[in-house]
């Protein structure tokens, strides 16, 4: 090699960086690495060494700023491929498999040595049955001496039994670790490459100086999933809503006492809307044999990296790689720490904190976005014809000032009773929803069957039948309440078949698919009967089915 072939190292430093800030998306997260390096004006290239595999090579970017004017000339990433040294683990793992061979020749000799003490155990008992049975009858031996050794035998027999099976259980599991070791050793054995990636910045630095350089790169198999715990006070009509999220990251590389952000944008969508390819229909003839179905995919091709992408300030996500999160003052207090909210058009980011720690093992970690107190209105819903309960629901509103409410699942407590989970639906602010809160027995409900007549004559060769409903609602609370409660009529599927509603009580019109609906409010303690009838007309030779009463 001659002198000019030979690589200036004075010209290219490695810097030692760390995890600043993580924004975490749905399905990927935006990680942003600083370091600090001293230069001397004559560095060429600063080089970031050992990133993940779950990198994306197109989406790196690079900025700084320092004591000494600094000049990025562009930004660049290096497969690289090694393999871990494996002398040292596997002298470890040999060491750790010869001592569990001595142990397992040690457990062994005790088996061995106490199937010794059973096998005379046994013989002694065989030998002295017909003895002691011959000297008993001649009254050479008394019972208290047979009685002493039958409890030494049987004594010593189970102790032995227990002794062996012990040994045997320590024996197999042994022979597990030694099994698991071996596996070890063979993977360790058989050379495997590990791919990382090294970031190098092409930099023109007009003198010495410190610098600190800021790279931000996405990576993959990191997401996060919004959580809900809606905790219902009954008694001051209010609910509490904690909204959590759930931060599962194997990128590779441990997040520790990072700023995170979670961030509802999805990048993963890209930029441009998809593009309408044409949507074919076709004949199917009887002769031809059937065809496959196509699906058509639409795909947007990846870009492929160039050597050095000049465009330093064309960032991945413009203006989220070089915002720093602002940081909540330390509570005087202990509380649950909370995110602050922020929002770029349709964007929500919530800013947890600046020392958040989540390793890279794929394990769900949960984080606590915001917890605030909102009033919500009860109702209540009945349905007499199949179930004698009103069912509680809670009408909240989120306020205008409010975060988005991602869909997720969401715990429901009733005053401090776990009523059961369910899914919520995306929520924006301003919008109302309904949370389910099961039954309440404040409502008392009878439904009685108080006229079903079949008339003898036909009326127009048609047999008529009549059937008339009493419904008693008693609100046992203190407070006044509103009710919904649900009735239907019967639909017919044939058009010989006809169904009239004749009279209600108070006065409503049957709605679709024959719905009964009155909507009520109810005084403390007070009580309200409707009453309904209809009549079902058919032809006498028809056998009506699935009129059920």
């Amino acid at each position: 090699m001659t002198d000019s072939e030979t690589p200036n190292l004075d010209s290219i430093k490695t810097l030692d960086t760390r995890i600043c800030e993580v924004t975490v998306y749905t399905d990927r997260a935006l990680v942003t690495r600083r370091g600090t390096v001293a230069l001397t004006g004559n560095e060429r290239e600063l080089a970031i060494a050992s990133l993940p595999a779950t990198l994306e090579t197109e989406s790196v970017r690079a900025t700084g700023a320092g004591t000494v004017a600094v000049r990025l000339l562009g930004v660049r990433s290096e497969t690289v491929f090694s393999s871990e040294p494996v002398g040292d683990r596997t002298a470890e793992l040999t060491q750790q498999i010869q001592e569990l061979e001595t142990q397992k020749l040690a457990v062994n000799d005790k088996i061995t040595a106490r199937k010794i003490q059973l096998k005379f155990v046994e013989n002694l008992s065989e030998k002295s049955v017909g003895f002691f049975s011959s000297s008993i009858a001649k009254q050479q031996v008394g019972l208290n001496e047979t009685g002493e050794l039958l409890n030494f035998v049987g004594t010593n027999y189970l102790k032995y039994v227990s002794a062996i099976a012990q040994s045997e259980r320590q024996q197999r599991e042994i022979d597990k670790q030694i099994k698991a070791l071996q596996q070890q050793l063979r993977q360790v054995q058989t050379p495997h490459s590990q791919q990382s990636f090294n970031i190098i910045v092409a930099i023109e630095p007009s003198g010495s100086g410190n610098f600190e350089l800021e790279v931000s790169y996405v990576v993959m198999r990191a997401r996060w999933t919004p959580l809900y715990d809606l905790r219902i006070n009954t008694t001051k009509n209010q609910i509490n809503l904690n909204y959590l999220a759930e931060v599962n990251q194997n990128t590779g590389e441990d997040w520790t006492g990072v700023a995170l952000t979670l961030s509802t944008a999805k990048p993963g969508l890209g930029t441009l809307p998809p593009k309408l390819e044409p949507w074919y229909i076709d004949g199917l003839y009887p002769r031809r044999s059937r065809g496959r179905s196509q699906k058509t995919e639409l795909e947007q091709p990846r870009s492929v990296s160039s050597d050095y992408d000049v465009d330093v300030n064309d960032m991945f996500f413009e203006g989220v790689a070089g915002a720093t999160p602002d940081i909540p003052l330390a509570p005087i207090e202990a509380e649950t720490a909370t995110a602050k909210v922020s929002r770029e058009g349709g964007t929500v980011s919530f800013q947890v904190g600046g020392n958040t720690n989540i390793p890279s093992d794929g394990t769900p970690h949960k984080v606590t976005i915001f917890s605030e107190n909102y009033p919500f209105k009860p109702e209540y819903i009945a349905v007499p014809r199949l179930v004698s309960f009103a069912y509680l629901q809670a009408v909240v509103v989120n306020p205008l000032t409010g975060a988005t409410l991602l869909p997720g699942k969401a715990n429901i407590f009733r005053d401090n009773t776990f009523v059961g989970s369910v899914q919520l639906e995306n929520v924006s602010p301003g919008q109302e929803y309904k949370l389910n809160l099961g039954i309440d027995e404040g409502l008392k409900i009878e439904r009685e069957l108080v006229e079903r007549q079949v008339d003898k004559k036909l009326i127009g060769q048609q047999r008529r039948m009549s059937y008339a409903y009493r419904l008693s609602v008693t609100n046992l609370q203190q407070v006044q309440v509103h009710l919904t409660l649900k009735e239907q009529l019967p639909v017919s599927r044939n058009e010989q078949i006809k169904v009239r509603l004749t009279l209600t009580n108070p006065k409503i019109v049957a709605g679709e698919m024959g719905l009964l609906e009155w909507i009520m409010s109810l005084p403390p303690q007070a009580k309200q009967e409707l009453y309904y009838q209809f009549v079902v007309e058919h032809p006498p030779e028809l056998t009506l089915t699935g009129l059920d009463i």
